[in-house]
């Protein structure tokens, strides 16, 4: 109990902090670190996702840093995508899915390395409004990727939302978090659904590394606009290459039971 408490803690400040990425790291937490099976530690992760960003969105709600109508076609596009990830998840031997997720975390690593541009794509106006003729097929699209990605590997997806969010979509960096959060949430409920009925969830697992979660993502939303953004990015990157190198050496020499 006491490392789910911890660990829990760590997604939620990452969360807190970034807006996302937090995630990428609940699956291997909750596999190595509590030691659950990987059909466990899937639906379990986007329990805690899900309920912790809800947690760290409530401040940036407060602020009005939520674009919503996108919020609801990206994560509308995505919570039916993460059904059909589900499902491939469940065809694929575990190891494997996991030596992917060891993949798709270099992949987020790089892609928080990359310099951002505070505004891209025109889709956001500046008078508020949105650009549906540009916004929808991006929206769109990049909502199934992340959607699918949801309900493949038991990730929110924070770390590929808030790139689409701004240098496709042309949402600005705080907006961009927030409404990457409210996505989250809709993209962690249909993976959640789509993967629940599969697996024995342990509860007091579940509640432990919730509660730390929203603790975590709480106290750090409210330093967030204090930090250097893009040293936090950078050294959360180091942080995912070290996580995703000590995943593959596990998958190469270790059984894990599904």
């Amino acid at each position: 109990m006491g490392a789910a408490l911890g660990l829990g803690a760590v997604v939620g400040i990452l969360l807190g902090l970034l807006g996302g990425g937090g995630s990428i790291l609940a699956v291997p937490a909750l596999v190595y670190g509590v030691g659950q099976p990987l059909s466990a530690a899937v639906p379990t992760s986007l329990l805690v996702v899900g309920i912790s960003s809800i947690a760290a969105v409530l401040p940036r709600l407060r602020a009005g840093q939520v674009q919503w109508r996108i919020a609801g076609v990206f994560g509308g596009a995505g919570a039916a995508a993460a059904f059909a990830g589900a499902a491939v998840n469940r065809l694929l031997d575990p190891r494997l899915v996991l030596a992917g997720f060891a993949l798709l975390m270099v992949a987020a690593g790089i892609q928080m390395l990359r310099d951002r541009k505070e505004l891209g794509g025109a889709c956001a106006l500046p008078s508020g409004r949105v650009n549906w003729r540009r916004c929808l097929p991006r929206a769109i699209g990049a909502g199934l990727g992340v959607g699918f990605l949801t309900g493949l590997f038991g990730v929110g997806g924070g770390f590929l939302i808030i790139p689409a969010l701004v240098l496709l979509l042309g949402l600005q960096m705080p907006v961009a978090i927030g409404t990457s959060l409210v996505i989250i949430v809709l993209n962690s409920a249909a993976g959640f659904a789509a993967h629940a009925g599969d697996a024995t969830i342990d509860f007091r697992v579940a509640g432990a590394f919730t509660a730390a979660a929203i603790v975590g993502s709480l106290v750090a939303g409210r330093f967030a606009a204090r930090l250097p953004a893009a040293r936090l990015r950078r050294w959360f990157a180091y942080l995912v290459f070290a996580v995703a190198a000590f995943v593959t050496v596990q998958v190469l020499t270790q059984p894990l039971a599904s």
